[in-house]
């Protein structure tokens, strides 16, 4: 039995990319420093003390691109723009000349917004040297089934993702065969799910202090490898598989070849952070 140190590593919560209304590229220095915040969420970071997990990158969404002069009243100003928000936090920088000065100053100050997990997508905007960058989550929009169903969907999608060869950052993958359900990882994950979403929390080491690789063996899964993915905000699985193929570190584990079976599920708490949650447990049994 072997745990992949790397999988295990690399199962961060993922808040993947979402198709939007007002998605559009972001260009100068805006731009830059939408992809400065996205390079500097892909790897773990310190921030308060505590190190983060690898995050996959925000979405760019030009309903968020509000003047650094505009209206302190966040919550109206995302009304009037048409983003159906359920939280939006703002950075507000004045002196920064360039993208490059800005991602330093957020770095050095605003580390824990930007690392939050449950925000989904951005907008920048300049003025000079005054800056606003907002964050925000939107409202769930999608209508699930069971989670069983649900989850089953999510592993079609992962099989069609692994039919195509791809680039998980820098590390090539072939296709790789398609991967068959396992009840009890199915099992596992929707337990696992469920914790995050009722007692709040994101990430593969549960409150008990358990592993993808524990929770796994004490369910009596015996396998070679085991990895998990984890997503939080997302409300369909297509939108989950897009999120974590946008990360270097979730594709590597989707696109494995070494993984054969897989058990998925959601869970839903609205008066959790994110409100909707998703594992993937990938194995390969002895």
């Amino acid at each position: 039995m072997r745990v992949l140190s790397s999988v295990v590593r690399l199962a961060a919560l993922s808040l993947g990319l979402v198709a939007s209304t007002g998605a559009l590229a972001f260009t100068g220095e805006e731009g830059r420093l939408i992809e400065s915040i996205n390079a500097y969420r892909s790897q773990a970071q310190r921030c308060g003390g505590e190190a983060s997990l690898e995050l996959p990158p925000l979405n760019s969404d030009t309903r968020l691109a509000l003047s650094p002069e505009g209206t302190r009243d966040l919550q109206q100003a995302m009304s009037r723009a048409a983003y159906p928000m359920v939280n939006v936090q703002a950075i507000s920088l004045s002196g920064p000349r360039d993208a490059r000065a800005a991602m330093n100053a957020i770095e050095e100050s605003f580390c824990q917004v930007v690392l939050d997990p449950q925000f989904v997508d951005i907008g920048v905007s300049q003025e000079g040297r005054d800056w606003r960058i907002v964050l925000a989550r939107p409202l769930l929009s999608g209508r699930l089934g069971d989670w069983q169903a649900e989850g089953q969907k999510l592993m079609q999608a992962i099989n069609a993702a692994r039919k195509v060869p791809r680039q998980c950052g820098g590390q090539p993958f072939a296709p790789a065969p398609a991967l068959s359900w396992n009840n009890t990882l199915a099992g596992v994950a929707a337990s696992h799910t469920r914790a995050m979403a009722n007692q709040n929390f994101f990430d593969h080491i549960d409150r008990d202090g358990r592993t993808p690789g524990d929770r796994a063996e004490l369910a009596g899964y015996l396998y070679r490898q085991i990895g998990e993915n984890i997503a939080a905000g997302r409300d369909t699985p297509g939108k989950v598989v897009d999120g974590w193929l946008a990360s270097p570190g979730h594709c590597a584990i989707l696109m494995s070849p070494d993984f054969s079976e897989l058990g998925a599920a959601y869970a839903v708490d609205p008066k959790s952070d994110a409100g909707i949650y998703w594992t993937g447990l990938f194995g390969s049994p002895q």
